[in-house]
């Protein structure tokens, strides 16, 4: 069966799912929703750069849900839930990198009524939130017995994350640290962590303390770094850390982490990447321990970064690859708990049907 899909916005993430769904074997592309006026009207193969592909973009909202799809990929910069819901209403399954990954106990209740409704899912996923921070800990952890800790970690330069608006305005580098220390990043980045929080201690049965553990440091320059916002200068902001804790009586059972550098030089004493470099890590504390570090989401380079960021595309095509089993589940919020497992597909050349 071939599921027809909508992508909603081509930013970075956008723009791969789109690269994701016009070869997956399963998948066919129905629409494609746009927000700049420049981009209305164009060929959604335009929009990327390649050859057209026979879809048109569209700011028409209603247009759009008006098509026959069974599913949209919904990754606008900043999710909006009014809209959310109008699209759940229209009837079609949705797919998101930006929340709604474990409900736990939160009033979601507007969101599960529009899929009980119409008869459609909701699935949050992602890497990060989403991979690092809840499927990968889930599975190393049933290699182990009587588990102590989960850690889930991010190391990247940021320099190579191609949205300057939202380096510079919303995760407010080079900007003083006392501006930064007020930065909007903990509630929109905890929101979902959190999420992956509850989830892996449902799961494993840890009995968490009301009250999660929420720190943000920052570390200024030492000297002026060159980034693709402009200079850093010494003194502002060149380096954050986040990190969210569940806890059992006080003590951390749960670490997810993400440590942002603008650079690889030129912050205070304490902070570096290390010699692993960029990366993400999962830790499993137990019996026995696992521990596994993650390569190859990073690019090669900032101007390679800039031109299509590894991470970028892995957030997106692991969206993708959840759409089949999203459009064959049961109606209402879905996480990976209640999905099959999720897999890629073999590159088109590579497949049996176009081999025959």
């Amino acid at each position: 069966m071939t599921y027809r899909v909508i992508q909603w916005a081509t930013g970075g993430i956008g723009k791969a799912a789109i690269e994701g769904i016009v070869s997956h074997p399963e998948l066919e592309l129905a629409g494609v929703w746009v927000h700049s006026p420049d981009k209305h009207g164009r060929d959604a193969g335009e929009i990327l750069g390649r050859a057209p592909l026979g879809v048109t973009a569209t700011n028409d909202v209603d247009a759009l849900l008006a098509l026959d799809a069974d599913c949209v990929l919904y990754a606008p910069v900043v999710a909006n839930r009014e809209e959310l819901v109008r699209i759940l209403e229209s009837g079609k399954n949705v797919v998101t990198p930006l929340n709604w990954f474990y409900r736990g106990d939160r009033n979601w209740t507007r969101i599960e009524d529009a899929c009980q409704k119409a008869g459609v899912t909701l699935h949050g996923t992602g890497i990060h939130p989403g991979g690092i921070t809840e499927r990968f800990p889930l599975m190393l952890s049933a290699l182990s017995r009587a588990v102590t800790h989960v850690r889930a970690e991010e190391w990247s330069d940021i320099r190579t994350y191609g949205a300057p608006q939202v380096v510079s305005e919303l995760m407010l580098f080079g900007k003083p640290p006392e501006d930064a220390q007020q930065s909007r990043m903990v509630k929109l980045l905890g929101d979902g962590f959190l999420q992956s929080i509850d989830m892996v201690a449902d799961s494993l049965g840890f009995d968490l303390d009301p009250e999660k553990q929420v720190t943000h440091e920052v570390s200024a320059a030492t000297k002026p770094i060159d980034s693709p916002i402009g200079v850093i200068a010494p003194g502002t902001v060149a380096a954050q850390r986040f990190t969210w804790q569940g806890l059992v009586r006080g003590e951390p059972v749960i670490t997810v982490r993400t440590n942002w550098f603008m650079g690889e030089e030129g912050f205070e004493s304490g902070w570096s990447f290390g010699p692993g470099g960029e990366r993400f890590e999962v830790e499993v504390s137990g019996d026995p321990s696992s521990f596994v570090t993650f390569h190859g989401w990073h690019p090669e380079s900032i101007e390679a970064g800039l031109a299509r960021n590894p991470g970028i595309v892995a957030t997106a095509i692991h969206c993708v690859s959840a759409v089949p089993a999203v459009c064959t589940a049961g109606a209402g919020i879905k996480s990976y708990l209640d999905l099959p497992l999720v897999a890629g597909r073999a590159a088109p050349e590579l497949c049996t049907k176009a081999a025959s």
